[in-house]
């Protein structure tokens, strides 16, 4: 072999180990499916926002009338049952109300009428089916505002499992149909990517509350617990 051509010798005997080295490292052929999962459970408690909403000429008037009104609410919470631990005052908020008067030149006159004063008290219910008598107590003694009510699961684990179990389930059934369609087979699952649960609870919503002349009625239904996941496979 001449001089010359020694190197080009040499380079070739080293490309070619690295060509085979390169061709053992491909990654096996693979398909990557997605599974949808869903699981239901009646709810086992009820999360109420109730408000207390109280008007006066002054803001320390309409304070002073709020606080008595909050603090008969959460006495009868108390009293239903609710632990202190399930009573969280969810905001205060003060705010002057005005009219406003139309001027010759177009322009408005605010005047001040009077200051309100709203307080929001979130109350857990862990016994769903006294809800409808708490929220009636409670409109009873001043809450005239928010009524807002979510029904929920104080621990879903379970559930939650049963529903990754069935988005598995359904991501192993769709990964054989693709299979068996395109004349390969499964191989060892290589990887799966567990996605954010989503919780559905039951929300129920009023507006406003008038004078109760008996116990709310409230229905709780079931929640609805879905999870995703993403499974890839080997393929044979």
């Amino acid at each position: 072999m001449t001089r010359h051509l020694l190197p080009i010798a040499l380079a070739a005997a080293v490309a070619f180990p690295a060509l085979a080295s390169a061709a053992d490292t491909q990654p096996p052929p693979r398909i990557i499916v997605s599974g949808e999962g869903e699981a239901t459970v009646a709810p086992d408690m009820a999360i109420l926002s109730l408000s207390v909403m109280r008007e006066a000429k002054s803001a320390r008037e309409a304070l002073d009338a709020n606080n008595d009104a909050m603090a008969a609410v959460i006495t009868a919470m108390k009293s239903a049952g609710i632990a202190d631990r399930d009573l969280q005052t969810a905001g205060i908020q003060i705010n002057p109300r005005y009219n406003y008067t139309n001027k010759a030149d177009g322009s408005q006159e605010a005047q001040l009428v009077a200051y309100q004063v709203t307080n929001t008290l979130s109350v857990r219910v862990r016994n769903v089916d006294k809800t409808g008598e708490i929220l009636d107590k409670a409109v009873s003694l001043g809450v005239n505002q928010g009524g807002g009510i979510t029904f929920t699961n104080d621990d879903p684990k379970a559930t939650i499992t049963e529903a990754r179990k069935k988005a598995v389930a359904d991501a192993m059934a769709k990964a054989k149909t693709l299979a068996e369609a395109a004349g390969v087979s499964l191989g060892k699952v290589l990887e799966i990517t567990d996605q954010n649960v989503a919780p559905v609870p039951m929300p129920m919503a009023a507006k406003s509350f008038d004078a109760a002349r008996s116990a709310v009625p409230a229905q709780a239904g079931e929640n609805s617990y879905n999870v995703q996941v993403t499974v890839t496979f080997e393929l044979k």
